[in-house]
């Protein structure tokens, strides 16, 4: 395949062109704090890389472009009011402008995990061997299989965790490839190494949760990054949000309640058996006298009453 930086049948010509003449064949969403810094980087020292395009002729629509990489660069040209950015021109056919786009997208220091995942699959897509894809992506061939085996799977929940920022690619990979005994040991390894911790946990093991009882699939659930302006509140929804969480503190109840039965009934069959003196003699002969703590303070509690 084709490179970005290369052209078929003519070299290539750097040239000022209009950026409403350029069809973006891949748009992403920017993060918006690195594309602030990009409009400023570029508003004081100048663009540093032009983009790419290819040329095209359609008489369907006035674009005369595709651009092939840097749509960063034109969204932050129009950020600036500018209305031409310098750009290598190359011959290409669109599918290869596509790709090559994928490729750029995947290339990038920086990315959304989803965006890897979605752009690894359209190559897939293309017939485009694993081995091809880490070439050309820099990833190895297994990580590019693993991800490969995440989106063959269906695993939509895990996709859309990913997507949203509450669990790690890798995490996710390694979740997909345990059955539901070996999830926790997944979970552990990730807490282990501090990629999942407090809020973010618990939200991964209610999700975790869901994909057991309800499967791998969202079923009708939107898919991908939430978009809360498109999901107006209405009185019927706070209604339903407020029975979920007052029922959701009701099972929380039942369970501290619950385990608060144990803990007395634990404490009080200890204190019972420090009481025999053969269960005490067995305790000694064992070294097993001492106590944590924690269990000590509670049966001094339970002696003075």
């Amino acid at each position: 395949m084709m490179n970005a930086g290369q052209a078929t049948g003519e070299t290539r010509v750097l040239r000022e062109i209009f950026i409403d003449k350029i069809r973006i064949l891949n748009p992403r969403d920017r993060n918006r704090a690195i594309f602030l810094e990009m409009v400023d980087s570029i508003a004081k020292v100048g663009l540093k890389r032009p983009i790419t395009v290819s040329s095209r002729k359609c008489d369907a629509d006035p674009f005369e472009y595709d651009l092939v990489c840097g749509q960063g660069r034109i969204e932050a040209f129009k950020k600036l009011g500018q209305t031409t950015i310098p750009a290598i021109i190359i011959q290409a056919e669109e599918s290869d402008c596509l790709v090559m786009s994928l490729v750029e997208n995947c290339a990038r220091r920086q990315h959304r995990a989803i965006d890897l995942l979605e752009d690894i699959s359209t190559l897939r897509n293309r017939g485009y061997s694993d081995l091809e894809i880490a070439s050309k992506i820099g990833l190895s061939v297994d990580y590019v299989r693993a991800i490969s085996s995440l989106l063959a799977k269906g695993e939509e929940r895990l996709v859309s965790a990913v997507e949203n920022g509450i669990l790690p690619l890798r995490t996710a990979i390694e979740i997909a490839k345990c059955d539901d005994a070996d999830v926790q040991q997944a979970l552990t390894h990730a807490y282990s190494e501090n990629k999942l911790r407090g809020g973010k946990l618990m939200a991964v093991r209610r999700i975790i949760e869901q994909r057991r009882r309800q499967g791998k699939h969202l079923h009708g659930q939107s898919f991908g990054r939430r978009d809360s302006s498109k999901r107006p509140v209405t009185a019927d929804s706070m209604v339903r949000m407020f029975r979920e969480e007052a029922d959701r503190h009701r099972l929380l109840l039942k369970k501290s309640e619950m385990t608060q039965s144990l803990l007395m009934f634990a404490i009080e069959a200890i204190g019972s058996l420090r009481e025999e003196r053969e269960f005490v003699r067995l305790l000694r002969l064992e070294d097993l006298l001492l106590m944590p703590a924690f269990l000590e303070e509670r049966l001094a509690k339970r002696s003075t009453q």
